[in-house]
Order: C-alpha cells, then structure tokens, then sequence
C-alpha cells in the first residue's frame, strides 16, 4: 500500500532477486522454519517483519477467538486487530497510516455496527448506530485537538492526521468510552521508546500509530474491566442516569 503496489498481481515473490514464491515456500512460519530464513533462490535473508506479523496474526487470532467467540463479532475483531497490525508495521517503515485501512475502517465499522449492533452492547440497530458516530468523532477529535494544542505549543505538526483517523475508525467499531480509555494508555505504550529515540536520534517524532494500536488491543480485551475496576463506568452511569434521555 504504502509503494502503491498492488498485493494481488504478480503473485508473491523476492524482494531481492523479484522470484515468484511456490505454494510451499509461502507457508506461514513454517516455510521460513524450513527455509532457515532465506530465499531459495538468492539465499539473501528473509526480514524478520515476515514471521513476526504472521505469529502475531495467529496469536492475536487464537486471543480474539477465545475471548468473544467464533462468530460474526469475533471475526469482525478479528479483521480489526489485523487492520492494526498492517498499520503499526507501515507506520514503522514509512511513518505513515494507509488512508483505505483508516477511512476505510471508519465506513466499515459504521456498516458493521449496524448490521451487528451487538458490537455496541444493544439489540437496536439505531442506537448501535448512534454509538458507533459518536464513538468515532469522539476518537479523531480527541487526537485531533490535542494536534491542535501541539502545532500551537511546539510550532509545528505534532500529530498526524492518520492517528486521527485511525482513532477514528477504532472509535466506530469499539465505542467511545473505549477510544477515550485508549487516548490515555497509548502514551504509556510509547514513553519507553519514545524516551529512547530522544537519547539516541535526540529527535521526539515517533510513529505513534503501534502504540495506539497497542492501546487500541488492550481496551478490547480489557477496558470494560479497566473501567469498571477504577470505578469510571459507575461514574458514567450515575451522570446518565442525571443528564440522560429523560432530560
């Protein structure tokens, strides 16, 4: 995506000698396995990003799975952790966050939340639908203001706009509260590395997209029980129950 190449045709082959791959050298970790991690053409070596993305694709799989189910919700997240992963490894590379994943997402997850209101906790496809544009305004405009506030305090562009969309698109699948939840365990993700390329480059740009993502997995396997265990769900619920729909 990110060289606009397409990923169907010509079928899969060497980045460095450009051989079409067989059937059976193109395996999923086991190939790399069998191949000592080298092209059987060439020899030159296969980057690490090949089998770290297809375990983490399985794991990730075998945790979505276990978690919420074989069926229509967990393969929706499913395809959402996957959209994550393709994401964080781009924005490592190239720095940036493929519009057709983020915006792409964002029509997507509105679609799916009405055709699967159980996404948003509810049987009614209008108030599934009601979370899901909340959820994603909610997440690009938190990321976005705080761009905002940053181009005005550092002087030039502290965020990029893909964040914002990809927040966006996890707002409109996930919900609101999770997005907000998300926008406050990102920055733990990145402190580390973040402190590390200011050490080591003496630069503070990061690719903050994988540690959004990294939040963004956290707050779908446990941000209910983040909420609940810090007592912010009650809080929501009793302000609700105050400012809600009878009012």
């Amino acid at each position: 995506m990110p060289r606009e190449q397409s990923i169907v045709r010509p079928r899969s082959r060497c980045p460095q000698c450009r051989h079409p791959i067989a059937w059976y050298d193109n395996v999923p970790l086991l190939s790399f396995l069998l191949l000592r991690g080298a092209c059987r053409h060439c020899r030159q070596p296969i980057l690490w990003r090949y089998p770290v993305v297809e375990l983490l694709t399985a794991l990730s799989m075998v945790a979505v799975f276990h978690r919420f189910g074989f069926g229509a919700r967990g393969l929706v997240y499913v395809a959402f952790i996957c959209a994550l992963i393709v994401c964080s490894f781009i924005d490592f590379e190239f720095q940036i966050i493929p519009d057709e994943i983020s915006l792409g997402g964002v029509i997507l997850g509105v679609l799916l939340s009405v055709l699967l209101p159980s996404l948003h906790g509810t049987d009614s496809r209008w108030l599934a639908l009601g979370r899901s544009v909340i959820g994603l305004l909610v997440g690009g405009g938190l990321l976005y203001g705080t761009g905002v506030v940053g181009d005005l305090i550092f002087r030039k562009e502290s965020m990029g706009g893909g964040d914002v969309k990809l927040l966006a698109m996890a707002g409109s699948i996930l919900g609101w509260k999770l997005v907000v939840l998300t926008f406050f365990l990102a920055p733990f993700f990145a402190l580390i590395p973040g402190l590390i390329v200011l050490l080591w480059k003496r630069s503070h740009l990061i690719p903050y997209g994988p540690f959004l993502s990294l939040g963004l997995v956290a707050s779908l396997f446990f941000g209910n029980d983040i909420l609940q265990a810090t007592g912010v769900e009650d809080t929501i619920r009793i302000l609700w129950s105050f400012y809600g729909p009878q009012r």
